[in-house]
This record gives structure tokens, sequence and C-alpha cells, in this order.
């Protein structure tokens, strides 16, 4: 990637932010899963813009008969939760990380970012190895417990009875993926509210910062007295109270902003 003057001197600044703090947590969005091939859910070429938004009261429908709603999921019934259900499953299953997703993954290993906060449900943070993440939307590779909250992989819970069981308490099972009318996971909520609380600077990268409550996690931070990084495509809300903003792709400047850091560190 050929750098040019306005981005080396914002990833220099974006640097000094990152290794000036003491507790570094990350946010990202919809933007770092398009550059996996995931197409993202509003505006232009989004799915929902080409096959309609799904119902508000997705959630509601599915605890009303939790059967229909697994039958309508397998069989990717055009009326199930995002509209193009099936075109969603089969990017999620065969989307890979893209190099954003490792160089969030190597600034955890090297330290400076403690936690990430995704609202991305595409299990691409974990797959690139990014141990400490929080999806605040849930996760489409595994499946939760309704009542007692535990959560499994796909191959764990047979699905030859509908709708499956628990195993430990005998509940009903969904995906792990939050829908429309579902509230927040009680623990994952607990979570981000936590390393927020604990962040004196937050590093936010592909995402729109519209949709809550993850968009208001960085205005925390600012409120607070902390700092924001952010980089993103195009402007944000978050952009007129970012210290640093960059215009740029999630797996282009991220990448970018590692060497960066390591060759401060001397890990270059």
């Amino acid at each position: 990637m050929a750098l040019g003057d306005k981005l080396i001197k914002s990833i220099d600044e974006a640097t000094n932010l990152l290794l000036k703090a003491k507790y570094v947590v990350g946010i990202t969005g919809a933007g770092a899963s398009v550059e996996s091939g995931i197409r993202p859910f509003r505006g232009p070429g989004g799915i929902w813009t080409e096959h309609g938004e799904p119902p508000l009261d997705g959630f509601q429908r599915f605890m009303a008969d939790p059967k229909k709603g697994w039958e309508k999921m397998i069989s990717g019934d055009e009326d199930s939760p995002a509209g193009g259900a099936a075109e969603l499953l089969k990017a999620l299953m065969s989307a890979e990380p893209n190099p954003g997703h490792y160089a969030m993954a190597e600034l955890e290993e090297l330290g400076v970012m403690k936690y990430l906060i995704t609202q991305n449900v595409d299990n691409l943070h974990r797959a690139a190895g990014s141990k400490n993440v929080a999806e605040i939307h849930g996760n489409m590779k595994l499946l939760r417990c309704m009542k007692c909250g535990s959560r499994y992989k796909m191959e764990e819970i047979s699905l030859e009875v509908l709708p499956p069981q628990c195993p430990k308490c005998k509940g009903t099972v969904k995906t792990d993926g939050v829908m429309f009318g579902e509230p927040i996971p009680s623990d994952i909520l607990a979570i981000c509210q936590t390393e927020t609380d604990k962040c004196d600077c937050m590093l936010s990268a592909g995402t729109s910062a519209f949709v809550y409550p993850a968009a208001g996690f960085p205005q925390i931070v600012k409120r607070k007295g902390g700092l924001l990084i952010e980089i993103d495509l195009y402007g944000t809300p978050l952009t007129q109270i970012a210290d640093v903003s960059i215009r740029g792709k999630f797996g282009e400047v991220l990448p970018e902003l590692v060497k960066s850091v390591k060759a401060r560190m001397g890990n270059a």
C-alpha cells in the first residue's frame, strides 16, 4: 500500500495515542466484514436494500413458534430474519479473515489492545486469532440457550428434533446471532460496559457508528476524557470528536498501523 504524506502523519499520530494509552479497546462494524466478501446490510449494495428489511419483531416471532423459526432458517426461506438469509448464511460460512482482522489480533498479541468489541456476527475476529472478543450482536457460528445462556458450536447440538434443546437445562436453543426485537445478551453487554469503563483509548474501525448501544461506547470514552482513533472509508458521527480520524480501508490501514506500532516498540 502506497502511503501519502497525510496518511503517514495520521498513522504516526494514532501510533502515539495507542502507545500512550494504558487500556486500549477496539470496536469494529460491518466495514470490516465487507472486505471479506460479506455485504453490508444497509445502503448501496446492502442485503436488506435488495431483499427488504426483516420484520422488527423477528425475535418475538421466533419465540412464539421456535420450531417454525428453525424450519425457516434451515430452508433459507425469504421470510426468515435478514431477508436474504440464504445468501447471508452462505457468505458467513465461506468468508475468511482479511488483513485488518489479523492486524487487530496482532495488536492484542502485542499487549497494546486489551479487548475488542465487534458488531459483526461472522466469527472472523476469532478466526484471525483475537481472543478477548465481545460479539455484541452474537456469533452466527454459535448456538445459544434462551434459558441458561450457554453457547455451543453448531456441531455440538443435534437438529434432528426442532427446536433443539440445551443439553444442560433443556431450554430452547437458537442461533447466537441477535434478532430484531431481541435484547443484547446480558453477559456480553456487561463485558462491553466493563471494558468501556476501563478504556482510556478506543480504536474504532470499520463502523458507521449509527447502531446503538455499540455506537455509544466511543462517546462514553470521550466524555470521560479518553482518546478516540477512528478508521473508516467515510466520515461518521465519531469523526468530529475523534482525536485522529483516518480515511481508508480496514484491511489496508490497520496493517500499516500495526507496522508503525511494532517499529516504535522495537518489534519490527
